[in-house]
C-alpha cells in the first residue's frame, strides 16, 4: 500500500471520514454494478442556490478521497426531481401571474417564465447545469422527467405496486390522522389536465401494474404505474430512486435528517441495501434566517461569482459542514484570503497535513499555487482610499509596491483586484462611516505623520509596521484600540489589514495626504 494510501485512510479530514464509510460497504465484496455511486439530488422548484452548489461540491469532496483510498470505479449523478408538480409559483422570478395557471403542473410542464426554455423545469435543470459545468465538476444529469417516462424507472415501480401495503406501513406511521384517510405513495398525473393529483387510492393492482382513482370531478381513472402516468411521493420517491439506481452515498440538509428511517425502509422493502448518508447543517441568512431557493435570501450562486472566485466558495462549503453557518456579503473576502492562506501553506506541509488541508479536497490534489500577493481585505482598503472605479487604477499602485507583478504572472491577482473594486463600490462604499480623531488618536496621527515624513528606509511592510506600532504602543492600552482608530478615521471601517503593509502598498505620501485629509475633517 503506498504511503499516500496509509495517510489518506488515517485522516481526519471529514470526506476522508466518510469515504472510509462507503469502502466498508464493499470490504467483502466489490459491488455487483462495477462501480460505486453517488448521487445528489435537486428540487428545481426555483432556481438554483448556493446549498445546491455545495451538496455536488461536497459529495464531490467525498468523491475524491474515495479515489485516494480505493481502486473501485464511481459515478456521481445529479438528480433533478423535475416531475414534481409546481406547489407555488417561486418569488423571485416573472410572470408570476402566467405561472399561476399551471400550479400542481410538472415542473417540466409549466412554461418557461424566462422565454427562454421549453419548459420551468428545463430552464432550471440547465442554470445549475451551467453552473456545475463552470466549476468543472464530474457528474451525470439525471431528469426525473426522462427517468420516469423513458422506462428507467419502470421496473421498481411495478415492484413498489407489488410491495404498496409494506411501504404504506412505514408512511402511515408518520402521517398525521387525517393524512393517513386519503394518503398514497402514487400520485397520478391527471390524463386532461397534465396536473399531479393527490387523491387517495380506490385499487392499486399488482398484477396489472394499474391504479384507480377518482380524480376532483369525480370521475374515475385507471392508470399503469410505469411511463410517467404516475410518479411517486417525495418521500417514497427518495427511497425508490436510490433501489432503482442502487446508490451508495446521498448526503442532504438536515431538514431532511428525520425523514432517513422513512428513506432507508423504504429502498429496503424494495429489496435494496440503503445508501451510505451524511447530514449537514443548513446555511443562514444575515439575520439567522434559513437560506431558500423561493424567497431568494442570502447569497446566490452569481451573486457569490461576481465578488470572488468559485475556489473561494468551495473552501467556504469545506469549512465545517456539519454547523450552521451564516452565509451573506460579508463573508467572502475572509474566505479569499482564507483560502489563499492554506494555498501558500501546502507546498510547505508534509503529505499528511496537505491531505488535511482544504485545498486538498478543493482541487483533488492537483493544488495550484498562489499568486494573490496582496490580500483581498487589503485590496478593498485600497479601493477605498484611492476611489478606484477599475482594477487598473489598483495596479497603478500594486506595480509600485511589487515591481515584478502583472496581470499575466498573477493571474489570482489581476482577478481579485476587479472584484474587490466591484465589492467596494457595492457593498463597502454606501455604508462605510469615518469619524472624527478624539485628541489622544488625532495627537497620534499627527505623530505618525511626522514619522512617515522622515522616514528614509525601504518601503516594506514590517519597518513601517514597526513605526505603526511604535507611535501606538505609547499612548493605548490596549493596542488594538489605535488600529481600530486607523481604520474608523482613515479607512471609514471597523476593521482592516496590517497598516504597515497597507502604507506600503498604498504609498507614504498617499498615507501623509490621507492623514492630513482625516485631521483637517475632510473626511467625515
Amino acid at each position: 500500500m503506498s504511503n499516500s494510501r496509509e495517510l489518506a485512510l488515517a485522516s481526519k479530514a471529514w470526506p476522508f471520514e466518510e469515504a472510509r464509510r462507503v469502502l466498508k460497504r464493499y470490504e467483502k465484496a466489490p459491488p455487483e454494478k462495477g462501480y460505486v455511486l453517488f448521487e445528489t439530488g435537486y428540487g428545481p422548484s426555483g432556481l438554483p442556490h448556493i446549498g445546491t452548489f455545495g451538496e455536488v461540491a461536497r459529495t464531490t469532496m467525498i468523491r475524491r478521497a474515495f479515489h485516494e483510498i480505493s481502486d473501485i470505479p464511481t459515478r456521481l449523478i445529479c438528480f433533478s426531481d423535475d416531475l414534481d408538480g409546481m406547489r407555488k409559483v417561486p418569488g423571485n422570478v416573472p410572470n408570476q401571474e402566467m405561472l399561476r395557471e399551471h400550479l400542481q403542473k410538472p415542473l417540466t410542464s409549466v412554461p418557461d417564465p424566462f422565454g427562454t426554455h421549453e419548459s420551468f423545469g428545463h430552464h432550471n435543470n440547465a442554470m445549475l447545469r451551467r453552473f456545475l459545468d463552470t466549476f468543472g465538476f464530474e457528474y451525470e444529469f439525471y431528469s426525473a422527467t426522462e427517468f420516469y417516462k423513458s422506462g428507467q424507472f419502470d421496473e421498481i415501480l411495478l415492484r413498489a405496486a407489488e410491495r404498496y401495503d409494506d411501504i404504506m406501513k412505514i408512511m402511515l406511521k408518520s402521517l398525521r390522522e387525517e393524512r393517513q384517510q386519503t394518503y398514497s405513495i402514487f400520485l397520478p398525473i391527471h390524463p386532461e389536465t397534465g396536473r399531479v393529483l393527490y387523491v387517495p387510492m380506490k385499487e392499486v393492482n399488482a398484477k396489472d401494474g394499474t391504479i384507480t382513482f377518482d380524480d376532483e370531478d369525480g370521475r374515475e381513472w385507471t392508470l399503469p404505474v410505469t411511463g410517467g402516468n404516475v410518479k411517486l411521493q417525495w418521500k417514497p420517491d427518495f427511497g425508490a430512486r436510490w433501489a432503482a439506481l442502487g446508490v451508495d452515498f446521498e448526503m442532504y440538509g438536515k431538514d431532511h435528517s428525520t425523514n432517513t428511517p422513512i428513506y432507508d425502509g423504504i429502498c429496503r422493502v424494495l429489496g435494496v441495501p440503503a445508501p451510505e448518508h451524511f447530514t449537514y447543517e443548513l446555511f443562514l441568512d444575515e439575520n439567522g434566517q434559513k437560506i431558500s431557493k423561493s424567497s431568494g435570501n442570502g447569497v446566490s450562486i452569481d451573486e457569490w461569482l461576481t465578488y470572488a472566485s468559485s475556489e473561494s466558495l468551495a473552501y467556504f462549503m469545506y469549512q465545517k459542514p456539519k454547523t450552521a453557518k451564516r452565509m451573506y456579503f460579508d463573508v467572502i473576502p475572509k474566505a479569499v484570503d482564507e483560502y489563499h492562506q492554506q494555498l501558500r501553506a501546502y507546498p510547505t506541509q508534509d503529505l499528511a497535513a496537505q491531505l488535511n488541508n482544504p485545498v486538498w479536497h478543493i482541487h483533488g490534489g492537483d493544488v495550484p499555487a498562489s499568486t494573490l500577493i496582496v490580500p483581498f481585505g487589503m485590496l478593498l482598503n485600497l479601493a477605498s482610499v484611492s476611489g478606484a472605479e477599475d482594477k487598473e487604477a489598483l495596479w497603478g499602485f500594486i506595480r509600485r509596491y511589487a515591481p515584478e507583478a502583472s496581470a499575466e504572472s498573477h493571474p489570482d491577482l489581476d482577478q481579485a483586484a476587479g472584484f474587490a473594486v466591484r465589492y467596494f463600490n457595492d457593498f463597502v462604499k454606501p455604508t462605510r462611516v469615518y469619524r472624527a480623531p478624539t485628541e489622544v488618536e488625532r495627537e497620534a496621527l499627527v505623530e505618525l505623520r511626522a514619522q512617515l515624513a522622515a522616514y528614509d528606509g525601504p518601503v516594506e511592510d514590517e519597518a513601517l509596521q514597526s513605526i505603526v506600532y511604535a507611535v501606538g504602543r505609547d499612548r493605548f492600552d490596549p493596542l488594538r484600540a489605535w488600529f481600530g482608530a486607523l481604520y474608523e478615521v482613515l479607512l471609514g471601517a471597523s476593521q482592516g489589514p496590517r497598516f504597515g503593509g497597507f502604507i506600503a502598498l498604498y504609498g507614504i505620501p498617499e498615507t501623509i495626504a490621507l492623514i492630513d485629509k482625516a485631521l483637517a475633517g475632510e473626511l467625515v
